[in-house]
């Protein structure tokens, strides 16, 4: 049985469920059902239409009137465009009453409503997401199931019918590309035997960079296709396909597929006597006006069933899709094609008119490949997606916490990332992850993989940790130079020169973290060894160049996210390095080289030391600087809701309190006293806005005592959702979870889809990749921790981090399962490792491991710091149950 979504009910036109692979393009699903946000092409497109692309429902009730609906609700908002809703949006055909759109990543169910349709209908679509497995989940395509009942006392013929437009190869409009398409389309019927479809392509070279191929495709033996439509200068092929449907809900395939009658009026070219002519002033001969047709090619494939009275079935349809080749280079928007500032174009960032391969197209050749894949492995692949939804949103955590932790992963597989197959000999073969930090509505925003801000992300390392590892490789091996200077924007991935730029303090030592947290999760030393070279010389860059009066604390210039550079000490940078050198002391000794790492722990002692007696203001810590004036955008004695933010890291990393935990508490409790604001009516910003009004948010920094600097640091009256993830996971794992929930629930009431779509938090772009900071709520109400060295898997749930403790006015609840209740005895998460992935609960009586995927070997299972568990070896599909009252012996199951 399909597990459908009950995450809360949207119904405004700003909600969009992106549905697609990871690293392969998303079209999305709105809250009136509608296909919107088509984004195959290698870039973002927020807002396209896919012309002629949607499905409709022909239900004909026996004895009765037949109607015909597109299976959308109504459209809504403007009708005031100036020249009236365009031929391609069909806006005229009639729709369904209303309809309703639940979420849980990565499924969505829409449930419509109409009063004059004889039957109901309901959309039940995902794209297969498989922990640990990135592959599996990067097909580019989705499943798209149309369930229809009827409920009626007679039986109800009805035809589902999905009409998709194949757009590939745009350019810019003109004597080579007529309709703004550089080539046409083509669109044909193909039947496999056990697939049959519309498999759509396109006449120019495979390592074109406009190449792309289409597929709607079903395993459903009772089909009817009108395979391509009629193409004119006029939407003749649209009312032709809606004739078709409305007579008997059958369609045929066109006699004549053009109709390339001599144009009058707009589209023809006259000669001097008012007749259609060529460039020469002859009249256009039939070749001449075939390729003057729209190159566009739309097709339609139904599926078509008789009801009995009170009888349901699905309608079963996957879109595919495969655009293979990515332009070799950035094409961003700080440095735009071209030169980096020089004028002979020497340190051009882009490779002219060479591709680099996504990786997704060395699986799946062209979307029928990617189709046929989907088809076949469908029953596993969305038991295994169904499994990892209730696994999350099935847990007993807070429903708003499951909202924020789940609704982000839809970044990880948006077009702010993308996979390259061998993008770079230097890396040697298989594919790389690299990524902007968000996407802007029709273009990247802020390219090359930015160290600064993929730090904060947790997301893929424990979903898809493969996909990390290949960016340190990247980060390591391409972009840190001979001194231990890393690159925080790489471009070398695409065979270019070295950004202009040097590093960033939080994101070359975030790297180092972030490379801890690979090898920890993964247990891989080989791994860690080819990198170890670079990552020891990137600390010991820092401790040469950042600490400039050797008192221990870095103080030099630092570039930071805030895209400016702070001077003096202060916490960000220090506790970013304190962290840095505990990760690397312990990745040191276990490589054998004790001088280094004994040096690195006593600096880390000092560094501790000199924070607490330096920064420390009896309240939180703050920057010290002699005149907070004297150098532009600092912010002296305010409190920066980052200040904690290398003690985020040490928790997420397992390496526990780096700081005093007493002062820990009293730092983020002034964060959240001093910086979230349950309104923003009264608050007073001449910078980007990202809340407003009556809404609620965590400010970048405040200044409570006085002293704020006549122009502060950038950003600073802004109010980001990654850093209130960052800072929410952090009070969950030190225990302040009252105020954990206060900050996500005014963060995730902005996102309840009226203003803002619940799967896309925005900063310099949509799916921001900081907002990937939310798996680490995960972590700090449960507590996990896998250590793939030591084989140890431990938790620590607080019983107030579980949906027992609601009452903070969550503007989500109801996101997570029904059987969560008030007071409910057991505990429940999903947990992930670097081998296995599945479900924990935890009761008074023990704790029961059940494995859904992968497998695990565990050395020790943990509680709270407490053996319950030891020799443990799951298979999929298994379960352990650990008493909590009994001495543990070594199991095996």
């Amino acid at each position: 049985m399909t597990r459908r979504a009950r995450g809360i009910p949207h119904t405004s036109q700003v909600t969009a469920f992106p549905l697609g692979g990871i690293g392969t393009g998303n079209v999305s699903i709105g809250a009136r059902g509608e296909l919107r946000d088509w984004e195959f092409e290698n870039l973002p497109d927020k807002g396209r239409r896919n012309p002629h692309s949607f499905f409709a429902i022909h239900a004909a009730p026996e004895g009765g009137d037949a109607v015909t609906r597109v299976l959308e609700a109504r459209l809504t908002g403007r009708h005031d465009a100036d020249a009236g809703y365009p031929f391609e949006q069909l806006a005229g055909l009639p729709r369904l009453d209303g309809a309703t759109l639940h979420g849980e990543y990565p499924v969505v169910d829409v449930d419509f409503t109409d009063s004059v349709l004889p039957v109901e209908v309901s959309l039940h679509a995902f794209t297969p997401l498989v922990p640990l497995d990135a592959d599996a989940s990067g097909i580019p395509a989705a499943v798209l199931r149309y369930r229809v009942t009827n409920p009626g006392a007679v039986p109800v013929a009805v035809t589902v019918v999905g009409s998709v437009s194949h757009t590939a190869g745009r350019g810019t409009p003109g004597p080579d590309a007529p309709w703004g398409m550089r080539a046409t389309q083509t669109v044909r019927w193909r039947d496999d035997g056990d697939v049959r479809g519309l498999d759509f392509g396109i006449d120019l070279p495979t390592d074109d960079p406009g190449h792309g191929t289409l597929s709607l495709t079903t395993t459903d033996a009772s089909t009817t296709a009108k395979p391509q439509w009629v193409t004119s200068y006029w939407p003749d092929g649209a009312r032709l396909f809606w004739n078709d449907l409305t007579d008997d809900g059958l369609l045929a395939a066109e006699p004549r597929l053009t109709l390339e009658d001599r144009p009058r009026g707009l589209f023809a070219e006259l000669d001097e006597s008012g007749a259609p002519s060529s460039s020469k002033g002859e009249p256009l001969t039939e070749a001449e006006m075939l390729a003057k047709l729209p190159r566009l090619r739309t097709g339609s494939l139904g599926i078509v069933h008789t009801l009995a009275p009170g009888e349901s079935r699905d309608f079963e349809f996957v879109l595919a899709w495969s655009f293979p080749n990515r332009r070799r280079g950035w094409h961003g928007h700080i440095i735009q094609d071209g030169s980096l500032g020089s004028p002979d174009g020497s340190l051009s960032l882009s490779k002219g008119g060479e591709v680099v391969q996504n990786h997704y197209a060395t699986l799946w050749p062209d979307a029928w490949a990617a189709a046929r894949h989907l088809h076949a492995g469908l029953p596993q692949l969305e038991a295994t997606t169904d499994a990892f939804v209730e696994a999350l949103y099935g847990g007993t955590l807070d429903p708003v916490l499951i909202d924020a932790i789940g609704a982000n992963i839809a970044a990880a597989r948006s077009t702010t990332g993308f996979v390259l197959a061998s993008p770079n000999p230097e890396l040697g073969e298989g594919p790389v992850f690299a990524a902007w930090e968000g996407s802007f509505d029709h273009g990247g925003s802020c390219e090359g993989t930015c160290t600064h801000v993929w730090s904060y992300a947790q997301t893929l390392a424990w979903l898809f940790p493969s996909l990390e590892r290949s960016a340190r490789r990247a980060e390591y091996l391409l972009e840190t130079d001979d001194s231990g200077a890393q690159k925080f924007r790489g471009n070398r991935i695409f065979g270019g020169p070295s950004w202009f730029m040097g590093p960033a303090v939080d994101g070359q030592l975030g790297t180092l973290l972030r490379l801890h947290r690979e090898w920890r999760f993964s247990g891989d030393d080989d791994f860690l060894r080819e990198l170890w070279p670079a990552a020891s010389r990137t600390l010991d860059y820092a401790i040469r160049e950042w600490d400039r009066d050797g008192d221990g604390l870095l103080d030099g210039e630092m570039h930071n996210t805030y895209d400016i550079e702070f001077h003096g000490a202060e916490p960000l940078a220090n506790g970013v390095y304190l962290a840095a050198l505990r990760a690397g002391a312990r990745m040191a000794a276990h490589l054998g080289e004790p001088a280094r790492a004994a040096d690195w722990t006593a600096r880390a002692d000092h560094v501790a030391a000199a924070m607490d007696e330096t920064l420390w203001n009896g309240e939180y810590y703050r920057q010290v600087i002699d005149d907070a004036d004297a150098y532009r955008y600092q912010y002296g004695d305010g409190v920066l809701s980052d200040q904690l933010l290398g003690q985020f890291h040490a928790y997420v990393n397992g390496l526990g309190h780096i700081l005093p935990a007493e002062r820990v508490d009293s730092a983020l409790a002034a964060i959240v006293a001093h910086n979230h604001r349950d309104d923003l009516s009264a608050h007073e910003s001449t910078q980007r806005v990202y809340a407003l009004n009556e809404e609620g948010g965590l400010l970048l920094a405040s200044w409570p005592r006085g002293g704020r600097p006549a122009i502060p640091f950038v950003y600073s009256d802004e109010v980001w959702t990654g850093i209130e993830h960052q800072v929410a996971a952090s009070l969950l794992f030190a225990g302040r979870h009252d105020d954990a929930l206060r900050v996500e629930t005014a963060l995730r009431a902005r996102y309840d889809g009226t203003h803002r779509s619940p799967w896309n938090e925005i900063e310099c772009g949509n799916h921001y990749a900081r907002s990937l900071a939310s798996w680490a709520l995960l972590l700090g109400a449960s507590g996990a921790q896998w250590d793939a060295q030591s084989r140890v898997l431990s938790f620590a749930p607080s019983a107030s981090a579980t949906s027992a403790t609601q009452g903070v006015g969550s503007a989500t609840q109801g996101v997570g399962s029904a059987t969560q209740g008030v007071g409910s005895a057991t505990q429940k998460f999903l947990f992930t490792t670097g081998t296995g992935w599945g479900r924990v609960e935890i009761d008074d009586e023990s704790l029961t491991l059940h494995l859904d995927g992968g497998t695990l070997d565990l050395a020790e299972l943990q509680l709270r710091d407490r053996t319950i568990g030891r020799g443990i070896r799951l298979r999929a599909g298994a379960a352990h149950r650990a008493p909590l009252t009994q001495t543990p012996t070594p199991e095996a199951s």
